[in-house]
């Protein structure tokens, strides 16, 4: 068998070592984001990198009890007590294109725009309408548009206020605010949501696309813990009811 090759981690009798900076000096000397930074760029990221980082980890990191990946984790809590590791797991397989893996298909949106408009020589603007456009005509839902709770979502301007003060605002924010813009000229008024608004900003950042929804899970998981350990400590085992209503066959009817 060939062996595994990694970039990533080594270690020596003595020491550890990510992506080449020993981890007692990043213990002492970096942050939990500085780290995740690291592991995904290969480099520490500036002040203003992890700060942004930070405060997409902080606004991905719980809505509440009825998200999918809440609502799972609690359910399997809820008739799995001893087994705290499984309910957390279930919480992260309830994320996907639907919740939380929308921030993939955004990233990918947001680099065809902005290489069409490089290509064709038209404005972000431009291309941004012409997404648009084409979703209107196709019936189809933008990734990163839109939000069954909010009507405007209150993470997407500060991450975007933060970015620009940081200087790290650039094609990527310019694209998904040109986008709202025609959203809401062309279709209906619909708000930059935080997949959003974070594919914007790791898009600005050099991230590639698939990571964009392994942030989102690395941050919901810190909420999807808490959630759990509230299930564990309020509620009793088991109590959790969903009304169901039977609409196949009448008994009997099948032979």
């Amino acid at each position: 068998m060939e062996p595994w090759r990694t970039g990533i981690t080594t270690s020596d009798e003595k020491s550890i070592f990510i992506r080449g900076c020993d981890i007692v000096s990043l213990m002492t000397q970096a942050t939990f984001t500085d780290t995740i930074y690291l592991l995904h760029q290969s480099r520490l990221p500036t002040k203003e990198e992890r700060r942004l980082l930070d405060a997409i980890l902080i606004g991905v990191s719980d809505h509440g009890p009825a998200a999918p990946s809440a609502a799972a984790a609690r359910i399997v809590v809820s008739g799995n007590r001893r087994s705290l590791e499984a309910a957390v797991a279930a919480g992260v397989l309830a994320m996907g294109d639907a919740h939380g893996g929308a921030a993939y298909d955004c990233m990918q949106m947001i680099g065809e725009g902005v290489e069409h408009a490089r290509r064709e020589s038209i404005s972000i603007k431009e291309a941004a309408g012409r997404v648009a456009e084409d979703a209107k005509s196709n019936h189809k839902r933008l990734p990163g548009i839109g939000h069954r709770v909010h009507t405007v979502d209150p993470r997407t301007r500060v991450l975007f206020n933060m970015a620009r003060a940081s200087g790290v605002a650039r094609d990527g924010v310019a694209f998904m605010e040109a986008l709202e813009e025609a959203v809401r000229e062309q279709i209906r008024p619909l708000p930059i949501n935080i997949d959003g608004s974070l594919s914007a900003i790791l898009y600005d950042l050099g991230f590639l696309p698939p990571v964009a929804p392994l942030i989102f899970i690395i941050g919901r998981v810190a909420g999807v813990t808490a959630q759990v350990m509230e299930e564990r400590t309020r509620e009793k085992p088991m109590r959790v009811h969903i009304p169901v209503i039977y609409d196949g066959p009448p008994p009997g009817a099948v032979k």
